[in-house]
């Protein structure tokens, strides 16, 4: 009786970890990617000129490129669950500053917003590999549909949000702290079955000294990482922008982003099964690449033709590129500590260079208005992405 009482209760708790990845994930991107389809509106409303509406989308990058080394420091001091929980009470402060009209407040609540998903974003992959180390592919794959799922919604839905809610652009952005407080209630729940369970409670990450900064292979990482988000947030800044000003009607461009989204959700479930069963990845390395310049060149020459056959084709290589780099930080470490600590280098530097290039991206467009240069430029970020990613694909550990 009492091994089945066990047996039951490690069901319960695996099915509350599972939602706590879901969860948690479905906060790390949503926040700051429905913000762009309302960005016209927040602007009018609040009189914003082009550099604070820019604030907007830099802010957060810059708070993960800046906190992400000093989460993951910190990691050990409490309940990986806590600082989960952390996160995203950070967030829900963040979300409800947002939205209260003033303007300093919209930046305010923009810093607290990347704090919160600066800690979501380190911390998980730890989660992951503490709660699930036989299944590292499999969890990896529901964080990044989780992820990309809400991404996709908030990208198509976000203006239709806040019609729906009668609040406008306040309806489009707040309608997250829902989400955020399922989040906080799954993981309190997650809380006190573990204090009712004590033996079933892995409650903090052990202490590591290992120099992350000293690794060849964590800085390949880490390149890698801040070179896929490049393309990721250059994509997401200007696209629509460049489809503007290829005649396409403003209301499509909203759905070519989607379709994007859309497309990552399958690759970015499958992409970390398959790959963390490959002992050396370099193979995908050499797909997502591939997939990322012939996508760069089709803007170059035929420009908005064959516009959603080129959305698919970002999604595929976007979806694989960012499963993978988070597939590092559990594959390429040997203990969870580890994990957290490459996370936190890896989004450090990561962000730091992915918030370099939608500016270089839109500064090209002034001096070239063909945008060519700037579709060029990121041509360029995905060669050096392929030399950083064969190198990190590798079957080596960042402490070997």
């Amino acid at each position: 009786m009492k091994t089945e009482t066990r047996k039951n209760a490690s069901y319960v708790l695996m099915l509350i970890n599972v939602l706590v990845i879901i969860l948690v994930s479905s906060n790390l991107r949503s926040p700051i990617i429905s913000v762009s389809p309302v960005l016209g509106d927040i602007s009018k409303a609040l009189k914003l000129d082009s550099f604070q509406v820019s604030l907007l989308t830099s802010i957060p990058l810059f708070m993960f490129a800046t906190c992400s080394v000093l989460v993951s420091r910190f990691s050990h001091r409490f309940s990986i669950s806590k600082f989960l929980m952390y996160s995203l009470i950070i967030l829900s402060f963040g979300l409800f500053l947002r939205i209260t009209g003033s303007i300093w407040m919209l930046f305010a609540g923009s810093v607290f917003i990347g704090l919160g998903i600066c800690i979501g974003n380190v911390v998980t992959p730890g989660y992951i590999k503490n709660n699930f180390p036989k299944q590292i592919g499999l969890m990896t794959g529901i964080f990044a549909v989780s992820m990309n799922l809400t991404a996709a919604l908030a990208s198509g839905f976000s203006v239709r949000i806040g019609e729906w809610t009668g609040f406008g652009w306040r309806g489009s952005l707040g309608i997250w702290l829902v989400i955020a407080g399922l989040g906080l209630f799954v993981l309190v729940l997650e809380l006190i079955f573990n204090k009712k369970n004590k033996g079933k409670a892995k409650a903090a990450l052990s202490v590591s000294d290992f120099n992350m900064f000293k690794s060849a292979q964590a800085w390949n990482i880490s390149i890698f990482m801040g070179l896929q988000s490049l393309f990721y947030y250059c994509m997401m800044a200007w696209l629509p922008s460049f489809l503007t000003d290829s005649n396409m009607q403003g209301e499509n461009t909203g759905w070519v982003l989607f379709v994007i989204q859309i497309t990552m959700i399958p690759i970015a479930f499958c992409a970390p099964i398959i790959a963390g069963k490959m002992k050396d990845q370099r193979i995908l390395i050499v797909l997502i690449c591939s997939f990322m310049f012939a996508s760069t060149m089709m803007f170059v020459w035929l420009q908005s033709q064959w516009i959603y056959a080129n959305a698919v084709i970002i999604g595929i290589s976007n979806g694989l590129s960012f499963s993978l780099s988070i597939l590092f930080f559990s594959t390429r470490t040997k203990n969870s500590a580890n994990a957290v600590k490459v996370s936190g280098m890896a989004q450090s530097v990561g962000y730091l260079i992915a918030a370099f290039g939608p500016p270089v991206f839109g500064k090209l467009h002034d001096w070239d208005i063909s945008w060519k240069s700037s579709f060029y430029f990121l041509s360029f970020a995905v060669i050096l992405m392929f030399f950083f990613g064969m190198k990190a694909a590798r079957n080596k550990c960042v402490e070997d």
